[in-house]
This record gives C-alpha cells, structure tokens and sequence, in this order.
C-alpha cells in the first residue's frame, strides 16, 4: 500500500491511497464467499456457489463494491499511521480506479487537527485570591443551619405571613373553564419561594385555615404551555393548614443538638475552618482556571468548524444524560422553556469552542514540553478507578485495551501533568 499526502485547504488534506491488485483479489474472493452464504443461487445450497456463479448471480460490481468497502476499512485507518496525520472528521472518499485485476486507488478527503501557534506560557504573572473567611460568613452558616433545623409547628389560629407553609387545596380556571394540570389537593407551598406563578404566593399573605379565595395572577408570556401563556386565569383555593418555622436560639444547647461539639464556639471554629479549606480550594480552582485562561489566549489556532460542532452536539447529549437522571427527555425540557435544541446548540458554542481550543493549545504544550504519563502513574490511575468501580486492576485493564482506550487514559493524565506543568511556572 502507499499514500501520497496533499494539503488542499486549511485543516483540510487530501490522501490518494492505493491497494496492490493481489488484496483486491482476495476481498473480491472474500466477497464472493460472504454473498454465497446470503443469496439463493439455482442448483446451489446458501454458501456453498463457486465465486464464477455468484458473479453471475450479482453481477462483478457488486462484488467489487462489497471488496472495496472491506478494504477501505483496513486501509484508511493504516494510511492515517502512515502519513502522520490527526483526523477530527469522518473522510470523504472518492474511488479513482476499482477494477479487478489492478490496483485500487481511492482518495480520502479530510479535516485534520490544526496547528497551533504558541504564544507565552511560562513565567506568566497571575494573581491568585485571597482566602479570608470574615466573621459575617460564620453567623451566615449558622443562620442556615437554624433554618434547617428549624421545626414546624402548626398554626392554628392566626394568618399567613412570608416563610410559613400552607397546604392548600386549589384549582385553576381560564375563561371560566378548568385547565389540564391545574389542579392539586394538600399541596404545601412555601409562601415565597416562587414554586407557584407569580402573584398567586403574594395573595395568600393575611388568609386563615379554613378560609377559601380566588387568586387572580395571568400567566407569564413565556410559560411552557403555549395555551395558558400569557393568559388571565383564577384559581380557587382554600387554605387546610399552616405551618411556621419556631427558630432554636443559636447558643451551645443548639451547637449539642446539630453537631458533636459541646459549645457555639467550638462549632462556629468548625464552621470556619471548612470555610477557610471552601475558599482554599475556590481560590486553587480559579488561580488554575485563570492561568490556563491566560496561556491559551496568549495562543493562535484556526479551528475547524466540525470541532466546534462534534463539542456541541457531545454538551447536548451530556445535558440530556443528566436530565434523564432527573426523569425528564430534551423535548419536555425545551417545552418547558420554550426552547429548541438549535437555540440550545448557538447557546453552547462559545463554550464549545473555548473548550476545543483550550485542548488543543494544552495538548500542543504536552507535545512541545515532551511530558508524558509514565507506566507508573497509569497503572496507578487504573489502581485507582478499579478502587472506584469495584473491579480487579485486571480486569478493568482489560476492558480498557479491548475498547481502544488505555491511550485515552495516559493522554488525559499527561494533560494534567502539563496543567501543574504550567501552574509551575507561573512567577
């Protein structure tokens, strides 16, 4: 096989690949067989037709077509380790010559990686944050700590006010006519919290148990049901019980009760200390995020669309995995939202391309630097998810090599390493 490489267009090149005639053969033959054992052929068992009446049977060029498509398989991946290249896209393939008996020629269009032009990336000067936890973070920890240890007692004669918990019956009516969903019995309501539609919360401020109201509220312009958007409804709803929150005073009976301290201050040096390690780790996170920032933007690369685009559409599968986990599918996420998954891509492609270019620019630095992952530290981070998934390091290995991705593994650790790599030499 050889292959001669030609740049036709930025990111863009052109790979003429040619198979001697012998392989030709032997995938036409191949062919021959596979059709045997698919087609009936008069006077011959399935599979078992000489290739002379197969052809006969299908016709030669079926069975080139059949042979060529086997032989590119095997010969594209081998010609992009020939020629050096880094595809990002899908080929496109253009038969030259498919004639049995010579060669076979064919031409493979594609879009490669594009090179990338550092810029500065040591000695850069970034400032990292200050940690400082002031004393009004701890009373705010401790405020929402009372909050939620707060108990509910029941209200049995007295009004709504902001905070309390109403449970309420109610029903909705538009034009006088009940709507679909809008209904409910001994739903509780945290009044102010905005669960329901705007103003219907605000309405049952200074209402009673027992006492039953209309509550006037129109429906936002953009509400995810296009038949209730922006229209005046009327709920009736009566009022079955209320609940307030009774708040512990925060003193050291408080600390005994929610922790295994024994007085205030020694949960409020608890609290701030886990506030100091909090703001520790954002500070690491944000001075490593900003230093990355700044190497890339000191670099120059021109991405092919086809990167941004494959970036997308992976952002939209991950956020519809993860809405799955909450039981809900893209389409009733977008009915919701009165959105689209084209409005969802154009919103995702900044981030998109931010994230392919900052790839590239620290996947450039690794191949400029030299770093790599050692044997160590990869059977290392295979110890390490084997621990995680609850495999043996074997076969976890295993499972890896056979889905072509231990490379996977050390590329992604010699990604990390050039990160600290660069956080290292930042003055």
């Amino acid at each position: 096989m050889s292959v001669n490489l030609e740049k036709i267009d930025q990111n863009v090149v052109q790979l003429e690949i040619t198979v001697e005639s012998d392989k030709l053969s032997v995938a036409v033959n191949q062919a021959a067989k596979v059709l045997a054992g698919k087609v009936n052929i008069p006077g011959f068992r399935k599979g078992k037709a000489p290739r002379k009446m197969v052809e006969l049977h299908v016709g030669i060029q079926t069975l080139l077509n059949e042979a060529v498509e086997d032989l590119i398989g095997t010969s594209y991946p081998q010609a992009i380790i020939d020629s050096g290249i880094s595809p990002v896209d899908r080929p496109d393939i253009e038969i030259v010559q498919l004639e049995e008996g010579k060669d076979l020629i064919y031409k493979a269009k594609v879009v490669v990686k594009p090179e990338v032009v550092l810029g500065e990336y040591k000695g850069l000067k970034v400032e990292k944050e200050a940690t400082v936890v002031e004393d009004a973070q701890v009373d705010e920890d401790l405020k929402s700590k009372q909050q939620q240890h707060a108990l509910l007692i029941n209200i049995e004669e007295g009004l709504i006010i902001e905070g309390d918990t109403a449970t309420i019956d109610f029903e909705g009516f538009v034009d006088g006519v009940a709507f679909d969903g809008g209904k409910g019995e001994d739903h509780d309501l945290v009044i102010g919290s905005g669960t329901f539609i705007p103003g219907f919360e605000d309405q049952l401020i200074g209402i009673e148990v027992g006492q039953e109201i209309d509550v006037n509220v129109q429906f936002p312009a953009e509400y995810h049901s296009k038949e209730l958007a922006g229209k005046d409804a009327v709920f009736k709803v009566k009022v079955k019980k209320i609940q307030r929150k009774e708040l512990a005073p925060i003193d050291d009976e408080f600390a005994k009760d929610i922790s295994e301290f024994e007085t205030l201050e020694e949960l409020k040096t608890d609290i701030r200390s886990k506030l100091i390690k909090a703001a520790e780790e954002s500070a690491e996170s944000n001075y490593r995020n900003a230093v990355i920032s700044k190497v890339v933007d000191n670099a120059s690369v021109e991405i092919p669309p086809v990167m941004i685009d494959n970036r997308v559409d992976s952002m939209v599968k991950d956020f519809s995995r993860n809405l799955s986990y909450q039981g809900l599918s893209l389409e009733q996420y977008f009915s919701y939202t009165s959105s689209n998954e084209q409005a969802m891509k154009e919103q995702f492609r900044p981030q998109a391309a931010e994230s392919v270019k900052t790839e590239l620019v620290i996947d450039a630095i690794t191949k400029a630097e030299s770093i790599t992952a050692s044997d160590e530290e990869l059977a290392a981070e295979l110890e390490k998810m084997a621990q995680t998934y609850g495999q043996r390091v074997e076969v976890m290995k295993g499972s890896l090599e056979a889905r072509g991705e231990l490379d996977f593994i050390k590329n992604g650790l010699a990604y990390q390493k050039t990160v600290v790599f660069l956080i290292d030499q930042t003055a």
